[in-house]
Parts: structure tokens; C-alpha cells; sequence
């Protein structure tokens, strides 16, 4: 059957993405469902870092590709308040996102900006967070999160940034203050297990995550949609194929 996808054929082309259009809208051929396989009709998705991370080049993949979209960040938070989470300090660069995130429900919010955003934090958190979420695929960001993250307490990290990138940090402080680094992939999800009980908490009005829609955008308009998203302008962004 035919089908129109964003193909990639080359990665790290230059920005903006608008004009380099590195996604090409094309008509593909699909083949049929195999043994245990299932034809799904794609009514919107979301765009994400991780499929950003290819365009740009960070994350290497075999080319040409279909990308696959999906989606974190502010979601983050509004699990943590779902969990009746006491304290939520949400930080980004962005004033527009923050003032978002008080309305998810966030206790504080921190412009990393900032020259003393790290001293906000603490304060925020009586000196550090039990646990501290990295979303942003960014190695100062991580780096930061580890910096905020009280002893004892757990650094989770779900962003791809650039599969050469280092993070420096104190082993001895591991060691000593019994801190803990974590990796989170796809939020770690078990979507037989996971999906059914979000789709419940979101009719119940628990988890809003329709409040995170920013716009919609048509497929043909996909590399001016990366573009937002790698200036962080966007929330979330639903293309509707």
C-alpha cells in the first residue's frame, strides 16, 4: 500500500531546517502486515528530541530513514505531580515554558539563565533534590542535575545528547554520599503494563497532558517544526499526517 512519510537522507544539515529541508514528504510502498504484525492508521504524532537528535546528527542512524515520533519533557512533571510529588522545581530557558510549568503545577520554577539559578534550586529543595529528571539532552543540563541532586538522592537521565559528549564529575562524591546516575529510556515504559493506566489517569483528569499542545502542524510542514523545537519555542507539537 502507499504511503506519505518525512524521509531523512542526510543528517547535520544546516539550520534552519526550514530552508535546508533535510525531511523530504514522499510516497512510500508499505509492505503488508506479516505474521504477527498489525496495520495501524497514523492519525497525529508528536515531534521529539530523540528524532531531532538524528536530524542534527548527534545520533547517528543507518540512512535513509523514516524518523518515528514521540515526546518527554513537561510530561516529566506532570508525572512527578501525579505521584503527589511535595516539592516540583522545574527549570529551563525559557520564560514562556516555565510559566507553563506553574500552571502543570510546579512549586518553583528557575530560569537556568540565571547566575544563580543553582542557588535557587537549593534553596527550592532544602539543599538538593531527592530526584532530579534531565530531559533536555544536554550535557550542562545533566551536569547541573547531578550538581542538585541531595546524598543519597537519584540523578535520572533521559535525554540523547551527542554520542561523543563526556560528563565530568566527582567519583568520590558517588561513593561518599551515596548518590545514584540513571539512565531512563522511553520513560523506562512497559506499555502493556503503562499505557492502559495512563489513558485512565488521563480520563480521570490526572495526567492533563493535552495541556502540553502547543499547535498543529501538516506533515509537509515537519522542518520548520524541528526548527522550533530545537529553539525550544514549542511545548508540543502534533503533526497530522
Amino acid at each position: 500500500m502507499k504511503i506519505r512519510a518525512a524521509v531523512l537522507r542526510a543528517m547535520g544539515s544546516e539550520r534552519p531546517y526550514a530552508q535546508s529541508q533535510p525531511l523530504q514528504v514522499e510516497e512510500l510502498e508499505l509492505d503488508p502486515p506479516g505474521e504477527g504484525e498489525v496495520l495501524v492508521r497514523i492519525r497525529a504524532a508528536g515531534l521529539c528530541h530523540s528524532d531531532l537528535s538524528v536530524v542534527d546528527g548527534k545520533r547517528p542512524r543507518p540512512l535513509p530513514i523514516v524518523i518515528g515520533l514521540g515526546g518527554v519533557g513537561l510530561a516529566a512533571l506532570l508525572g512527578a505531580r501525579r505521584l503527589e510529588a511535595r516539592t516540583l522545581v522545574a527549570v529551563d530557558f525559557s520564560d514562556e515554558k516555565l510559566a507553563m510549568a506553574r500552571e502543570l503545577g510546579a512549586t518553583h520554577t528557575v530560569n537556568a539563565r540565571d547566575d544563580k539559578s543553582l542557588d535557587a534550586i537549593r534553596e527550592a529543595t532544602g539543599g538538593g533534590a531527592q530526584y532530579v529528571f534531565e530531559m533536555a539532552g544536554s550535557v550542562p543540563a545533566l551536569e547541573m542535575a547531578y550538581r542538585v541532586t541531595r546524598r543519597g538522592g537519584t540523578t535520572v537521565t533521559a535525554g540523547l545528547p551527542d554520542l561523543q559528549a563526556r560528563i565530568s564529575i566527582q567519583p568520590s562524591r558517588l561513593v561518599t554520599e551515596e548518590r545514584c546516575i540513571r539512565g531512563s529510556f522511553m520513560g523506562s515504559c512497559v506499555p502493556e503494563r503503562d499505557i492502559p493506566r495512563f489513558i485512565d489517569w488521563f480520563r480521570a483528569g490526572a495526567l492533563p497532558v493535552d495541556r502540553l499542545l502547543a499547535e498543529r502542524i501538516a506533515l509537509d510542514a515537519i522542518n520548520a517544526g524541528f526548527d522550533r523545537l530545537a529553539d525550544g519555542r514549542s511545548a508540543r507539537q502534533l503533526v497530522i499526517p
